[in-house]
């Protein structure tokens, strides 16, 4: 069924709204993924304050150019869908690759941040990364692990000496 000239304003002014407020984008390929498959991955991104569109690849271009986003869609092959990052750039990628692995047909083709193209490989390093808290929890431990040996160290002197005043007690009871 052909989109009406409305109909196409109004998904490309959804788009450049989106895009203009957007931090990274993904795109994927869907072709093949069963309609209540990618109800869960638009569910999954929903949660954490993200969103998926499917729109004609002509429409995504357009969007593109008029946003000063060098990519153009027109060149890949299958059904195209942009997931749009507003607030983490790296957790949209994740539920992506996630999702990807659950469901062969999708495929990451690749993002956008910051003017730069990201390939399908590095989105991919980037979903497998840890996440912030993740980081910081390691980096806490880091740091807190030669304070705590040191108290251990500490530690084991003080009971040492109090093993030893203790059988000095009992070896004089006796």
């Amino acid at each position: 069924m052909a989109l009406t000239k409305a109909k196409k304003e109004k998904i490309l002014e959804d788009l450049i709204e989106k895009l203009k407020k957007q931090k990274a984008i993904f795109l994927c390929d869907f072709a093949g993924v069963k309609v209540k498959d990618l109800s869960v991955l638009r569910r999954k991104l929903k949660e954490v304050g993200n969103d998926i569109k499917v729109a004609k690849k002509t429409l995504m271009d357009i969007a593109f150019k008029k946003t000063n986003i060098n990519l153009e869609t027109r060149k890949m092959i299958g059904e195209i869908a942009i997931v749009f990052s507003f607030s983490d750039e790296i957790l949209p990628a994740k539920i992506l690759y996630q999702f990807s692995k659950e469901n062969e047909k999708l495929k990451i083709l690749g993002g956008f941040s910051n003017d730069k193209f990201w390939s399908k490989e590095e989105v991919i390093e980037l979903a497998q990364l840890p996440s912030r808290e993740e980081l910081l929890a390691k980096l806490v431990g880091s740091v807190s692990a030669p304070i705590a040996n040191f108290v251990n160290v500490l530690q084991a002197n003080i009971k040492g000496f109090i093993y030893l005043l203790a059988n000095r007690k009992q070896i004089l009871s006796e």
